[in-house]
């Protein structure tokens, strides 16, 4: 008998509650600082979050509707606002296009961005892990800033 350690759901969940602490990550950050504070060569995290922008929905398209795309992180907001409202458009386009994926997809290999080869539940991971990682980073940008972040195991 197998066991499922993760269902199809509890990974959506778990990275929609991973974007939902980004969200108030990206909250915490005085307008000015999202866009122009950094700490050691590293780039502000609002272009951090343009490229988690460029990754997550456009990948999810692009393996529901098998048509390649290329990589677009290039920073397309000026506000703090025009920001959140693409996060939150692209959280409902996530919520709306991760179904579409069928549980034999998961394992099947993927090229994305004309040169990512991976199964499609690694290329998942990777925008979780990609996610995680940059929003790493944003805490320590907010503390050198002098603002306590969120606690990072608000995911939900």
């Amino acid at each position: 008998m197998k066991t499922e350690i993760l269902s199809k759901q509890d990974l959506l969940k778990y990275w929609q509650g991973q974007r939902s602490l980004t969200r108030k990550v990206i909250e915490a950050f005085p307008e000015s600082d999202l866009f122009n504070f950094s700490i050691g060569g590293m780039r502000p995290f609002a272009a951090m979050c343009s490229e988690l922008i460029g990754i997550a929905v456009p990948s999810l398209t692009s393996i529901t509707t098998n048509k390649p795309i290329k990589l677009d992180e290039k920073s397309k907001f000026t506000t703090k606002e025009e920001l959140l409202m693409q996060w939150d458009n692209d959280t409902a386009n996530i919520n709306a296009l991760f179904p579409k994926i069928s549980d034999a997809q998961f394992q099947q290999r993927f090229v994305l961005f004309g040169e990512y080869d991976f199964k499609i539940q690694q290329h998942l991971f990777y925008f979780i892990d990609n996610e995680i990682h940059h929003r790493g980073q944003a805490y320590v940008y907010l503390r050198a800033l002098g603002i306590e972040p969120p606690f990072f195991w608000e995911t939900l």
